[in-house]
């Protein structure tokens, strides 16, 4: 395991920084709090490529490659993937990818994946656009689109929920003391939501249809 690790360290270390200028927007926001609806509304209106942390990690491990079946192993032992393994996979899908605007969705987790994507990529988010929503109403949403699901019952829920407050706040505090952080009241209907998104975007990039 450790080797490849690494070697994502070393590969990180040697080749430095992403090779092209990009615009990148972390999205973050508790389970249920809406994001994935919302980032597929701005990528259609404002076209960004959506990467998905949890997507590239799922896809790393159906490939079968090496480095696939370590992360798989790490996640079926209950250990966390390091964060140079999950930057790895982002920054490639970066440089692979055509488009010079990205949203990275649901990452970073903590403090610690959030030193280490800006010392890995030398990319800073051009701002964090926060889903700020109440426990009782992630609770509510998950309970009920989670119908017949394992994960269902409110103890599951809570428990993510506690995990995401500790290890993602930090992660608001430092970019809010730098002003990047864009919070919006997820809690309202999903299209008042997108009303709010879209006038972050149009005055935080200056953006003209």
């Amino acid at each position: 395991m450790g080797t490849v690790v690494d070697a994502a360290n070393k590969e990180a270390n040697g080749r430095a920084s992403i090779n092209k200028k990009v615009t990148v927007v972390f999205v973050l926001g508790g389970p249920g709090s809406g994001k994935g609806t919302q980032c597929a509304n701005i990528v259609e209106h404002f076209g960004y490529t959506h990467l998905s942390a949890g997507d590239l990690l799922r896809a790393e491990i159906k490939s079968g490659s090496e480095n696939g079946t370590m992360i798989q192993n790490m996640i079926k032992e209950g250990k966390i993937v390091p964060s140079e393994v999950t930057i790895k996979l982002l920054k490639r899908a970066i440089e692979e990818n055509g488009n010079d605007k990205f949203l990275i969705d649901g990452f970073p987790r903590n403090e610690e994946n959030r030193a280490a994507f800006e010392s890995v990529t030398g990319v800073q988010p051009e701002f964090v656009l926060f889903f700020d929503c109440s426990e009782e109403e992630m609770e509510k949403r998950l309970l009920g689109r989670n119908q017949g699901r394992e994960d269902d019952n409110i103890e599951t829920i809570r428990k993510r929920f506690k995990v995401y407050l500790e290890s993602s706040l930090p992660v608001i505090e430092y970019y809010s003391a730098k002003g990047k952080v864009k919070k919006i009241d997820a809690t309202r209907p999903v299209g008042e939501v997108f009303e709010a998104v879209k006038a972050i975007f149009m005055t935080a990039l200056d953006f003209f249809p």
